[in-house]
């Protein structure tokens, strides 16, 4: 049996991993250099774990997703610095959410980025960090028209000067 683990990969990061190069018209970075010191910036979360508040949030779309199996919730969602375990619940059909909701962090590690930021490591958090669900439409067209533009603009009006994605 072959297992390809590329499989679930978004469909621009394939070839990286198998050494074609990118896309055509996919050639340009997705990334910005990172000039200001870390001990000088304010970085936000970025987790795809799907994680939500409970008491306050809609969950992310699982119905849709069972039913589509090859879409994922575009939506995203603002998640205090200061969240306790309590106050999340996790919405993504891909990851034990058992794992996730012992011990959050494993996924949005705010209470480590609160350590770096008091050793001096890190200039300072952003009061709220994003999480989505990871699993996404390979077009990534929702992503890339509106999700995108909401998160940056969520993440400017926090001062963020960078953005660290805890993958789950």
């Amino acid at each position: 049996m072959i297992v390809d683990s590329y499989r679930f990969l978004p469909r621009s990061f394939r070839p990286f991993y198998e050494g074609r190069g990118p896309f055509r018209g996919e050639e340009e970075p997705v990334w910005a250099p990172f000039t200001k010191r870390l001990a000088d910036s304010r970085i936000a979360l970025l987790s795809s774990a799907g994680i939500y508040l409970k008491a306050s949030q809609p969950s992310f779309d699982l119905d849709a997703e069972r039913a589509r199996p090859e879409w994922g919730d575009p939506t995203w969602r603002e998640i205090p610095a200061s969240f306790e375990p309590g106050d999340v619940d996790v919405a993504h059909l891909h990851l034990s959410h058992d794992d996730m909701l012992t011990d959050p962090e494993i996924a949005l590690p705010a209470r480590a980025m609160a350590g770096l930021v008091e050793a001096g490591v890190v200039g300072g958090s952003t009061s709220a960090h994003v999480t989505v669900m990871g699993y996404q439409d390979r077009r990534l067209t929702d992503w890339k028209e509106k999700t995108s533009v909401e998160i940056v603009g969520f993440l400017r009006g926090q001062e963020a000067d960078g953005l660290v994605l805890a993958p789950a």
